[in-house]
């Protein structure tokens, strides 16, 4: 045998099965590493929040108030699209029963007969109100609606739309009628949200005190369904969306699942519809149309279907980035029949955003991030695989490794 060759064997790497168990990722290290993910992204949300808090203007707060006010309705759409599979586009009727139901309770008082009827009800009232009378809509509509899927149940949910601006049209004493009417206003005390107030001895404009107002309750409403799509509710609205017939076998109820989504989805469009009237103070009946429901489809098709912060994705994308477009005023003033308007542009936009991600990436902007968080995850387990550097053990050398070499016995 060579010198060199006899180098070569003195030198084989080897490692021990311990080497081998600890380069390899256990459950409670992916736990842990997950968890401590999840603590840096609370620590960052929460920091860009208190940063946005302490430096925006007022036109800053309307956009994001805007937005935080559709993530919620886009919430609600995605708990009957998303997780259910139920095609809908009323979504913007049961925004307005909770919308007109806050203006009935929470109004002011007429003054004359000519006034929209109120009951002067503070807000701890009304708010909650407005969900639980949409879910109670919702609840007799859906047993109806819901023995239809599909194409069907979309046609008749775009039913509600125009029954709806019939009813919001010609019912003065509540809706103002085709002139509108004025939505009452958060208050705590005599603290009215529309106007400068001090509390805790810092002042607080009506921008900041309708964002703390709204993130809690987009907060509340996230974190709320989030547990449910977990619970065993969740698990069967997920069944009858992939596929009924199995889910009937698996001893699911259809009739159940359906209509507590639709129950659900009710009491979030209505909680949501009251907060947009309220913080826009005036609204005319011909604002829940067949557009806005579009927009929220629009929404949860661009963020991502069955997925909570794909909702509120979609609401950035839909409805922030047009006011974004507005406030910066980025496109040209219109002159004449060949221009181009905002509104024209946002259509665009968000038409162009529907046949992309359709086509590209159906999981939607949430469906991107998961690409991006598999792909890091799967480089940082080939940068785990590369290990610790392994052992390094000299074998003997001449008459020993001779003598431990085992022998044939000389008796076979």
């Amino acid at each position: 045998m060579s010198a060199s060759s006899r180098d070569a064997m003195n030198h084989i790497p080897t490692s021990t099965p311990e080497d081998a168990m600890n380069r390899v990722p256990t459950p409670s290290s992916r736990f842990l590493r997950g968890k401590a993910s999840l603590i840096i992204a609370v620590i960052l949300i929460v920091a860009l929040i208190v940063l946005f808090f302490s430096v925006a203007n007022d036109d800053w707060f309307s956009i994001v108030n805007f937005t935080l006010i559709a993530a919620i309705a886009a919430l609600a759409l995605n708990v009957l699209s998303g997780y259910t599979g139920q095609v809908s586009l009323g979504i913007a009727f049961f925004m307005a029963i909770g919308a007109y139901t806050a203006a009935y309770l929470g109004g002011d008082v007429p003054s004359s007969p000519l006034d929209p009827l109120g009951l002067g009800l503070p807000f701890i009232i009304w708010l909650p109100a407005a969900g639980i009378v949409a879910a109670l809509v919702g609840a007799l509509i859906g047993p109806t609606a819901l023995r239809l899927k599909g194409f069907y149940l979309g046609i008749v949910s775009l039913s509600l739309i125009f029954i709806g601006q019939y009813l919001f049209m010609n019912m003065r004493g509540i809706t103002g009628g085709t002139q509108g009417r004025a939505f009452p206003v958060p208050a705590i005390g005599g603290a009215a949200f529309d106007q400068q107030n001090t509390f805790f001895g810092q002042a607080f404009t009506s921008g900041q005190q309708y964002f703390v107002l709204i993130l809690l309750v987009l907060a509340l409403a996230a974190l709320f369904v989030s547990n449910v799509m977990r619970s065993r509710a969740g698990r069967a609205f997920r069944a009858v969306r992939d596929n009924e017939t199995g889910a009937t076998i698996m001893g699911v109820n259809l009739f159940e699942a359906k209509m507590g989504a639709f129950i659900l989805s009710s009491f979030l469009a209505g909680i949501a519809g009251a907060l947009f009237a309220s913080y826009n103070r005036f609204i005319t009946p011909d604002y829940w149309g067949l557009t806005l429901s579009i927009q929220f489809v629009a929404a949860i098709i661009i963020g991502g279907v069955a997925s909570v912060w794909g909702s509120m994705l979609g609401a950035a994308f839909v409805f922030g980035l047009p006011l974004v477009i507005d406030h910066f005023n980025l496109l040209p003033v219109a002159s004449g029949s060949g221009g181009i308007s905002s509104g024209d542009l946002n259509a665009i936009l968000y038409g162009l955003l529907i046949v992309v991600f359709l086509l590209f990436e159906p999981g939607g902007v949430i469906g991107l991030v998961r690409w991006g968080q598999a792909l890091a995850r799967k480089l940082n387990a080939h940068s785990d695989e590369g290990g610790e550097p392994v052992e390094i053990t000299d074998l003997p050398q001449g008459e020993d490794a001779m003598k431990r070499v085992p022998t044939e016995d000389p008796e076979m």
